[in-house]
């Protein structure tokens, strides 16, 4: 048993790039992560109408039933006493809806909250074993198999949207957003946006969404506010929002156009190019949670 440990270990170094020669040896190419990182022209997008949204909060209920994760009856989402609090997605709710209030015309203003899945992501870009890829169809996905708990991504996401199961600690578990990208993969829409009884989010090419986006806001100066979120910050996000008054009033960080990776690849380059120690100890980590995690599935058999 000592001896298949040991050589699924090496295994597992070798799985994240670190040669097996000694850790001493690693270089700065070597450490490298190289992930799918494709910014395709006809990638899909999704448009959230605040102004239209309702509240109903369907779409969590939705999102956890497509997740395999606890989402109870479906009834127990008419409880509006959570909007006492703003919440964000953690390990147990991959979207949330907030809500707010128009000072101008004092109606509600419900917003909808999960990954932004960037064009440019920098949770791509800090990861340091390339668990995350951009895909063509536009989503941002996480690979558990070679995510080793460092963590990069939540510290990158300009959006703060990774969150980290705690509960789980030798089985590093980032969990956010997906884009359903199993059920698209199978034609299928998002769960959020199949079940949206307003039509509120609306799912499509990105670039079809935006022409949509400025139409609505040309005819309907009145009602919106000229600005289409996600159109152009860090570089574009995949999921894009229209609002009647400033998004920094709904919570939404205010960013620039410039992509969120150019800085979380100078931090990682920073580290990572001089100091092989925090690399050789991440490689190790990796290995010990690789291992665990396959001697927990043997037990489990």
């Amino acid at each position: 048993m000592a001896t298949q440990g040991r050589r699924d270990f090496l295994k597992s170094l070798s799985a994240i790039g670190i040669s097996t020669i000694g850790v001493a040896g690693i270089t700065p190419s070597i450490t490298k992560a190289s992930p799918e990182n494709i910014l395709s022209k006809d990638r899909m997008g999704v448009l959230v109408d605040t102004t239209v949204c309702i509240g109903c909060r369907k779409c969590e209920w939705a999102c956890k039933n497509a997740h395999d994760m606890p989402s109870g009856s479906i009834d127990d989402y008419e409880n509006e006493s959570v909007f006492d609090n703003k919440r964000r997605p953690d390990y147990s709710a991959l979207t949330v809806v907030n809500k707010y209030q128009n000072d101008k015309t004092g109606s509600p203003i419900n917003v909808k909250v999960q990954c932004m899945h960037c064009d440019q992501p920098a949770c791509v870009s800090a990861c340091i074993v390339g668990a995350f890829s951009k895909k063509e169809n536009g989503s941002v996905v996480w690979d558990e198999s070679k995510c080793i708990g460092c963590r990069y991504c939540m510290v990158a996401c300009p959006f703060q949207i990774p969150s980290f199961d705690y509960h789980k600690a030798l089985e590093p578990e980032i969990r956010k957003c997906d884009f359903c990208f199993d059920r698209t993969a199978e034609g299928k829409l998002p769960a959020c946006i199949e079940i949206c009884p307003v039509e509120a989010i609306t799912y499509g090419r990105r670039e079809d969404l935006v022409q949509v986006a400025q139409e609505k806001i040309k005819n309907y100066p009145e009602r919106y506010n000229n600005h289409i979120l996600g159109e152009t910050e860090v570089g574009g996000t995949s999921w894009m929002y229209m609002a009647g008054v400033d998004f920094k009033n709904l919570d939404f960080p205010t960013l620039g156009d410039k992509s969120a990776p150019g800085v979380s690849e100078s931090i990682q380059h920073g580290i990572f190019s001089y100091f092989v120690p925090p690399v050789a100890l991440y490689a190790l980590l990796g290995g010990v949670m690789w291992i665990s995690k396959n001697r927990d599935k043997k037990e489990e058999n």
